[in-house]
């Protein structure tokens, strides 16, 4: 079973800059593909960016390509999601996931952190 827990999450004017970090642990987590995920108030919960187990594969929704970076470091069972012009309709909770198997934005993922809240103002 793969754990994980975000952090980073907080309050940020539109046009700043924020990484979200999540560390992950557990037998093999380093060898799970991960993603992230956001769920703005009032809407369903949309994968943004995925990451297969080595980093050397990356895929990003639409809305946040170009913007945000997803990263990994295996070495230190840490995940990023470094976010750059932030506007006010990234304002969303963000959580981590893992999946066995990359597949892109259409992966199916099987553990999850509590989540993490962005903010932004306008």
């Amino acid at each position: 079973q793969v754990q994980l827990a975000e952090s980073g999450g907080g309050l940020v004017q539109s046009g700043d800059s924020l990484t979200l970090s999540c560390v992950f642990s557990g037998p093999g987590a380093s060898n799970y593909a991960m993603g992230w995920f956001r769920q703005a108030p009032g809407k369903e919960k949309e994968i943004i960016a995925a990451i297969n187990r080595n980093g050397g594969s990356m895929d990003y929704a639409d809305s946040v390509q170009g913007r945000f970076t997803i990263s990994r470091d295996n070495a230190k069972n840490m995940l990023y999601l470094t976010m750059n012009a932030l506007r006010p309709d990234d304002t969303a909770v963000y959580y981590c996931a893992a999946t066995p198997t990359f597949a892109g934005l259409s992966g199916r993922y099987n553990y999850w952190g509590r989540g993490t809240q962005v903010t932004v103002a306008s």
